[in-house]
């Protein structure tokens, strides 16, 4: 038995498939930069071999949420240009400053902040200005946005920073026709508008997240940050499939079953005897549980592949395991239970388990747990 096979379970990640995805994309967005958002881990798909990747399929700009994340990145000796936009008080924004990371900005405080380190390190700090144009997440407001503009402006000609970027987000993109949308990108033009009237030269403009990307070409500016479907799944059930962008889901989530054994009718399973069998029956256990991120409320609904048969979890999902009814078919200790995968072979899907769990694919697949190792597997796709 291979070491791969002998896991007790595993995150197969596909890097062929992620290289054909970013080039699916970059290909819908003509001369615009890509930024491959590799944040929360590479969404659970593992940072640095997916970064790699990525700039590998021509991903020009990479981007994380926190600094550390960013850091990471460049400690791992990858090169090229790398966004934060997530910090607080006092965060290492000097660390950041040296090791030629992008920084965002939203406020004032920050601001300050940031040109206090740029003087500190002796090196004008890479600077990104942030508009919330109707998120009301992050974000300057509009209302504050003069001020944050004369102040990075001043700081520009003082040489302590360079404004590199202005941007925004979405927060409905997924959502097609909602009426959002245009309110939010005839703000991040005015917004960008008055930036540039009043000296701000930025390398990139960009709101343009996954959905945008995907189906709404006027919002594509300087550059697109797709992030969930670099990793093969649709941001919404309603823009369409994976398959509908010529995208391909990356992560495959696997586990080894480790008993099989026969029971009776009346057999309560599981904590809380939710699930009790009808009628005398197999039962296979998977060593996967809610510690690895598999969703204790997809008890008795989520969908696993065992015995090349789609089954459902019987019962309740436990911190490190879970049961389910083999309806009287016998597999071997050893076989393979497919959680998700890119569903080839007839196997669910994260966006199946998204169902199950009454929740986005985003979160299937970001909240697999550190217990489940990431295998990267190179592929040989052509052009990969």
């Amino acid at each position: 038995m291979n070491e791969t096979a002998s896991l007790r379970a595993r995150a197969e990640i596909d890097l062929a498939a992620l290289r054909a995805n970013v080039r699916e994309l970059r290909a819908r967005v003509g001369g615009a930069h890509l930024m491959a958002v590799v944040k929360a881990d590479a969404y659970g798909h593992g940072a640095v071999p997916c970064a790699r990747a990525a700039l590998e399929a021509g991903a020009t700009w990479l981007g994380t949420a926190t600094p550390r994340e960013a850091l990471e990145l460049r400690a791992a000796g990858l090169g090229g240009r790398v966004m934060c936009w997530l910090w607080t008080p006092g965060g290492p924004w000097r660390e950041a400053i040296e090791a030629d990371i992008d920084v965002s900005v939203s406020g004032m405080w920050a601001l300050r902040e940031v040109v206090a380190a740029a003087e500190e390190a002796g090196v004008p700090a890479r600077v990104q200005l942030k508009a919330d144009t109707g998120l009301g997440r992050n974000g300057c407001q509009p209302a504050d946005w003069s001020e944050l503009v004369s102040a990075a402006r001043a700081a520009e000609e003082a040489g302590t920073l360079r404004v590199t970027g202005l941007w925004s987000h979405f927060a409905c993109a997924d959502e097609p026709g909602h009426p959002s949308i245009a309110r939010q990108l005839n703000a991040f033009r005015d917004m960008v508008a008055y930036a540039e009237k009043e000296g701000i030269d930025p390398e990139v403009r960009h709101i343009a997240n996954s959905p945008a990307t995907l189906t709404l070409p006027e919002t594509h500016f300087d550059l697109v940050r797709p992030g969930i479907a670099m990793y093969g799944l649709s941001p919404s059930p309603e823009l369409g499939t994976p398959a509908d962008f010529g995208l391909r889901p990356v992560m495959t989530l696997a586990a080894t079953v480790a008993l099989v054994k026969h029971a009776p009718a009346g057999h309560g399973i599981s904590y809380g005897h939710l699930y009790t069998t009808s009628r005398e029956t197999t039962l296979g256990l998977v060593p996967l549980g809610y510690a690895d991120g598999i969703p204790r409320h997809a008890s008795g609904h989520g969908p696993v592949l065992v015995g090349g048969v789609q089954r459902r979890i019987a019962g309740r999902v436990a911190m490190d395991q879970f049961v389910v009814d083999l309806d009287g078919d016998m597999v071997e200790v050893g076989d393979e239970a497919v959680l998700f995968g890119p569903g080839d072979r007839g196997e669910p899907t994260a966006e199946d388990w998204a169902r199950a769990a009454d929740t986005i694919a985003y979160e299937i697949v970001t909240r697999i747990g550190s217990r489940v190792p990431r295998v990267h597997l190179q592929g040989t796709a052509a052009g990969s």
